[in-house]
C-alpha cells in the first residue's frame, strides 16, 4: 500500500482484506485500539464543510490515543494565503498524518508530494475513497455469504461513482451504474477499471436507464445530483437527472428487500424519496456508521506502512 490513500488506486486487493478485517475487530473490540495512536497529532484540513467526514476522523482518531487540529476554509485557504507546498512542508514537522478535504484533487496530490508522512483524501472533486470502502465494507457485513452481490448506482457521475467503480474493478465485484448522457463517471477511470476487471473477474456496466442498472440489483445506491461547489448547475442538472429518482416504483426493479444506500447528505424528494430512505431496507446510517470504523483501520494500517 502507498504511504497515502489518495485514490483507490493507491490500494491493493491484499490491502483492502487488510483494512475490512482491521475494521471488523475495531468495531466490535474498540477498547482492545485506545491507545494505538496515543501522542500523535493529526491535521484535519477542509476546504469544504462537512459533517460525516469530521466527525467520523476526529472520533476515530481520538478512540484510537490521538488528537486531531481542524483546519476549516477560513484558516489556511489552500493556494491562496500560502503556497500548498509551503503548509504542506510546515505541518508535516508539527504532525502524523493530514486528512484533506478539497475542491480540486490536484490539491491532494501536490499537498502529498510535499508531506512525507500520511495524506488521506477525505473527499475531492474527483474521488472520495474513505466513502466507497464503507460503503464496500457495509456490503461484506449485509451479505456475508455473498461474496460478490450486484449493486446499482443510480444518479451522477461524480467522486463517489469514480471510486466505487475502481474499488469494484480491484475486488472484482459486479457494479451497474446509470447516469444521464454526459454525466458520467470519469472515462479515464472507466477505461481503467474495465481492463482491471478482465483480470479480477469484475463486472462493470454503464446504463443510462435506471431500470436496466437495478435490474436483479442486491443494493440500489444513489448520491446528491447537485454536489457542493456545483450550485450554479442546478438547474441544468435537475432536468437531466428527472427520471434518475430511486423510489420505490425502481425499487421494484431490483431484488425483492434489495437495500438502500447512500452516502448523505441526502436531498429527499430529489435524488431518492423520503419513504425509500427510510423503509426498512435502508442501510444509509450502517453506512455512516461504518465511515468510522473503516477510517480508523485505514489510519492503523498508513501509520503501520510508515514505520515499516
Amino acid at each position: 500500500m502507498n504511504r497515502h490513500l489518495i485514490s483507490i488506486n493507491d490500494l491493493t486487493f491484499e490491502d483492502v482484506e487488510k483494512i475490512f478485517d482491521l475494521a471488523k475487530d475495531v468495531k466490535h473490540h474498540p477498547a482492545g485500539y485506545r491507545s494505538m495512536l496515543q501522542g500523535r497529532m493529526f491535521a484535519l484540513v477542509f476546504e469544504k464543510p462537512s459533517t460525516r467526514t469530521w466527525v467520523s476522523f476526529e472520533s476515530g482518531i481520538y478512540g484510537l490515543g490521538g488528537g486531531t487540529i481542524y483546519l476549516g476554509p477560513q484558516d489556511i485557504k489552500l493556494g491562496v494565503r500560502e503556497e500548498v507546498r509551503d503548509v504542506a512542508r510546515v505541518l508535516e514537522r508539527y504532525l502524523e498524518g493530514v486528512v484533506l478535504r478539497t475542491f480540486e484533487h490536484k490539491t491532494i496530490e501536490e499537498f502529498a508530494k510535499y508531506f512525507k508522512k500520511p495524506v488521506i483524501n477525505g473527499l475531492s472533486d474527483f474521488e472520495h475513497p474513505c466513502q466507497a470502502l464503507a460503503d464496500y465494507f457495509t456490503l461484506c457485513e449485509k451479505f456475508p455469504d455473498d461474496s460478490n452481490p450486484k449493486i446499482a448506482y443510480i444518479g451522477d457521475g461524480n467522486n463517489v461513482l469514480n471510486s466505487l467503480i475502481r474499488l469494484a474493478a480491484l475486488l472484482g465485484t459486479r457494479l451497474h451504474f446509470a447516469t444521464p448522457k454526459n454525466h458520467g463517471p470519469s472515462k479515464a477511470v472507466m477505461n481503467e477499471a474495465l481492463e482491471l476487471a478482465e483480470k479480477t473477474g469484475g463486472q462493470i456496466k454503464a446504463w443510462q436507464d435506471p431500470v436496466k442498472a437495478v435490474q436483479g440489483a442486491d443494493a440500489v445506491y444513489t448520491d446528491v445530483w447537485v454536489s457542493m461547489g456545483q450550485e450554479k448547475k442546478r438547474k441544468d442538472k435537475m432536468s437531466a437527472f428527472k427520471n434518475m429518482q430511486v423510489n420505490r416504483k425502481l425499487m421494484k426493479h431490483a431484488k425483492k428487500n434489495a437495500m438502500v444506500m447512500h452516502c448523505l447528505p441526502a436531498h429527499r424528494g430529489e435524488e431518492i424519496t423520503n419513504d425509500v430512505l427510510e423503509g426498512k431496507n435502508s442501510v444509509v446510517f450502517d453506512q455512516a456508521e461504518n465511515r468510522l470504523h473503516v477510517q480508523k483501520a485505514v489510519l492503523l494500517h498508513l501509520m503501520n506502512r510508515d514505520n515499516d
